[in-house]
């Protein structure tokens, strides 16, 4: 390694064999309590001693050349990873694609429940304008979130912002339920419903439709206490019937419970 020094600071430098801060033993430059290679800090040296450094004592290393296609390794389960997100997304019809995709690897990494749609709803990818909240999407955020009978605040807003949905509609809900950090998820459910349907009786047809494990266009059966559960809510919060009319109501369905074996329909 060759050493200029410059004139100007020829006496205040000091040049000898000693080991830099890096391990390299050889010509280093100091003053005072400072003593670093030019390599190591450029800057400090030509500070310190005003001595440019011709040649280094190190060089960096050389990139990994590739030469062929084959030195690229592609894990032999990326094609069916790629092939189902694209599934996904033509049957989810996100309005954000790029937060969306976060969102579903997100969830596939952490082996969750993916924020994709059952099937293409066709009258809302045909729409130009956000919708908002749809059946499908609010199947999806039933199925990410009925795991536990409450779901986190917080959980509730990651996966309806995975969702691509509008965040104002959330925070009516929230605040027409009176939710605080903890959300009963079916009293939230029951809440996207009624946003869907308007009444009481459309609510609770789009509940069935979504809860049920009939095939599209069956008879849409769910458990009459679940139903019960979704129509005693929604009643109260409308404030339009008393406790005694909804009690009548649930009991005029009875006998058609018992001969369901315990369901309804819608």
């Amino acid at each position: 390694m060759r050493l200029y020094n410059h004139p100007y600071n020829r006496k205040k430098s000091t040049v000898a064999m000693r080991r830099c801060c890096c391990g390299y033993t050889g010509e280093v430059l100091g003053r005072n309590d400072h003593q670093a290679c030019l390599s190591c800090s450029p800057a400090l040296s030509k500070h310190l001693c005003g001595i440019i450094l011709i040649t280094p004592h190190t060089a960096m290393p050389l990139p990994d050349t590739m030469y062929c296609a084959q030195q690229i390794n592609i894990p032999p389960e990326l094609p069916d990873i790629l092939k189902n997100f694209t599934k996904a997304a033509i049957r989810t019809q996100p309005k954000d694609l790029l937060l969306w995709s976060a969102a579903y690897f997100r969830a596939l990494s952490k082996g969750e429940c993916l924020p994709v749609k059952d099937r293409l709803e066709m009258n809302v990818a045909t729409q130009k304008t956000d919708t908002g909240l749809t059946p499908g999407l609010l199947k999806t955020l039933h199925k990410q979130l009925s795991r536990t009978e409450t779901c986190n605040k917080v959980e509730l807003q990651k996966k309806w912002k995975g969702l691509c949905l509008p965040m104002d509609q959330l925070e009516t809900l929230l605040l027409l339920g009176s939710f605080s950090s903890e959300v009963n998820w079916m009293e939230f459910f029951a809440l996207g419903c009624s946003s869907l349907g308007g009444t009481l009786i459309n609510s609770l047809k789009y509940a069935c439709e979504i809860l049920t494990e009939d095939e599209e266009g069956g008879a849409a059966r769910i458990p009459f206490n679940v139903f019960a559960k979704l129509y005693t809510y929604l009643a109260h919060l409308d404030g339009d019937m008393s406790q005694n009319q909804i009690d009548n109501f649930l009991s005029s369905l009875q006998p058609q419970v018992r001969q369901k074996m315990g369901v309804v329909r819608r």
